[in-house]
C-alpha cells in the first residue's frame, strides 16, 4: 500500500467535489439548514392558542370590604403569550368555535364562583369549586399548555389572596377524549412516510431513465411530455396509495389508534398527498443530471416536512414568524386533514380546504414538470 497513491485518490475526490457546486452546497449548507430548522422548530413552546372565556361569575363583596372577582384575576394571570384570550357570553356559541376548529378551548366560570371560593377557603370543611374546560384535546402538547397556564394562573391568584386553592378544573373534552400521543403521531407519520418514499422513488426513477437514455428515446417518439408525466403520475400515485393503505392498516391493527370519523376520508387525504409527491419528484428530477445529484436533494425534501408540517411537533409550538412556511409544505395539509377525520370525526365539509390545497400543489408541480421536460427537449 503506497501512501502517495492514497493521497492521489483523495485529491481526485476533492477535485470532483470542487467541480460540482451542488456537492459543495450540500457540504456547507445542509448542516446549517438542519441545525437552524431543528433549533427553531423544537426549541419553542406552544404559543398563540385561541381560548374563549365564558365568565358567569358575579363577583363578591366581602362584608366591610371591597368587591372582588377571582375569575377576573385568574384570567389576568393566564400567560397571554401561550393563549389568545377571547370573551364570549354564550356557551353554545363559544363551543361551536371549538367544534369548528377556530378555538382550542372554552373556560367556563360559574355564576357564584368568587363567592363559593371565598366561602370554601374560609371554611374548615372546604369543598371544591369547579371551573369547566371544554377543549379540543386531540393535540397533547396544546392541551397540556392550556391546562398548564390555567393551573398556574389559579395557583398564583390563590397565593396572592393568601389561601390555598379550593378550585377544581373539570375537564369536558370536545375532541380527543382518552387520546394519547400515538393517536396524534400516527396520522402525521403516514403523511411523512408517503411524502418521503413517493417523492424519492419518483425522483430516482426519473433521473435513472434520463441517465440511461430511456427518457430521450421516449421523447423522440410521438409520446408527449404531458403523457409521460401523466403515466408516471398514475404509476407512482398507485404506489403511494398502496403505501398509505399499508400504513393505515398497521396503525389500526398494530397501535389501536383512535378513529372517530370515516377512515376512507382520511385515506383519501394521504392518497392525494401521494399524487402531489410524484409530481414533486418529477419536478426535482429536472434539476438533476445523474443519480448522485438527485440524492443531494434528500435533505431539502426531508427536513422541511419533518420539522415544519406539524407531524411530530404542533405548528402552535413553531415560532410565529416561521409558521407561514409550514403551509408551503404539502404534508401539512395531509396530516391536518387525517387528524381532523381520525380524532375529531370531521367530514369533507370541514377539511375540503386541505384537499383543495393538495390538488393545487399537484397541478402546479405537474405543470412545471411538463414545462421542464419541454424545455429540455427543445
Amino acid at each position: 500500500m503506497k501512501f502517495y497513491r492514497i493521497l492521489a485518490v483523495t485529491r481526485r475526490i476533492f477535485s470532483d467535489m470542487r467541480n460540482d457546486r451542488r456537492t459543495i452546497g450540500l457540504i456547507f449548507f445542509a448542516p446549517i439548514l438542519a441545525m437552524t430548522v431543528f433549533g427553531l422548530a423544537f426549541s419553542g413552546d406552544v404559543e398563540d392558542v385561541n381560548v374563549i372565556i365564558v365568565n358567569h361569575d358575579e363577583g363578591f363583596t366581602v362584608p366591610g370590604g371591597n368587591y372582588t372577582s377571582l375569575s377576573d384575576e385568574i384570567v389576568s394571570n393566564m400567560d397571554n403569550q401561550t393563549v389568545n384570550i377571547q370573551y364570549m357570553d354564550d356557551e353554545n356559541q363559544a363551543l361551536d368555535k371549538v367544534k369548528n376548529g377556530k378555538a382550542y378551548a372554552v373556560v367556563i366560570f360559574p355564576a357564584k364562583f368568587t363567592e363559593d371560593v371565598l366561602k370554601s377557603a374560609g371554611s374548615s370543611n372546604a369543598s371544591q369549586t369547579d371551573i369547566t374546560v371544554k377543549a379540543d384535546e386531540s393535540v397533547a402538547n396544546v392541551k397540556n399548555a392550556i391546562y398548564g397556564t390555567l393551573t398556574d394562573a389559579i395557583n398564583t391568584t390563590m397565593s396572592d389572596n393568601g389561601f390555598k386553592s379550593p378550585i377544581n378544573i373539570n375537564s369536558d373534552p370536545v375532541y380527543g377524549k382518552d387520546a394519547e400521543f400515538i393517536d396524534f403521531f400516527v396520522p402525521g407519520i403516514m403523511a411523512f412516510v408517503v411524502y418521503l418514499l413517493t417523492t424519492l422513488l419518483t425522483l430516482l426513477s426519473f433521473v435513472g431513465e434520463r441517465v440511461s437514455g430511456t427518457l430521450e428515446r421516449i421523447l423522440a417518439t410521438p409520446v408527449t411530455e404531458g403523457e409521460i408525466v401523466a403515466g408516471y403520475g398514475i404509476a407512482f400515485s398507485i404506489v403511494g396509495t398502496i403505501q398509505a393503505a399499508i400504513l393505515l392498516l398497521v396503525g389500526i391493527l398494530g397501535f389501536n389508534i383512535i378513529i372517530v370519523g370515516d377512515v376512507w376520508l382520511a385515506f383519501i387525504g394521504i392518497a392525494l398527498l401521494a399524487v402531489v409527491c410524484q409530481a414533486l419528484g418529477i419536478l426535482l428530477s429536472s434539476l438533476a443530471n445523474r443519480v448522485e445529484q438527485a440524492i443531494q436533494f434528500i435533505p431539502f425534501v426531508v427536513l422541511p416536512a419533518f420539522l415544519l408540517s406539524g407531524i411530530f411537533w404542533p405548528i402552535e409550538a413553531i415560532p410565529k414568524w416561521l409558521r407561514p412556511l409550514s403551509y408551503l409544505v404539502p404534508p401539512t395539509y395531509a396530516a391536518d386533514a387525517s387528524r381532523a377525520v381520525m380524532l375529531k370525526g370531521w367530514g369533507l365539509d370541514m377539511i375540503w380546504i386541505d384537499y383543495a390545497a393538495l390538488i393545487l400543489f399537484a397541478l402546479v408541480f405537474l405543470s412545471i414538470a411538463i414545462y421542464s421536460l419541454k424545455r429540455k427537449k427543445g
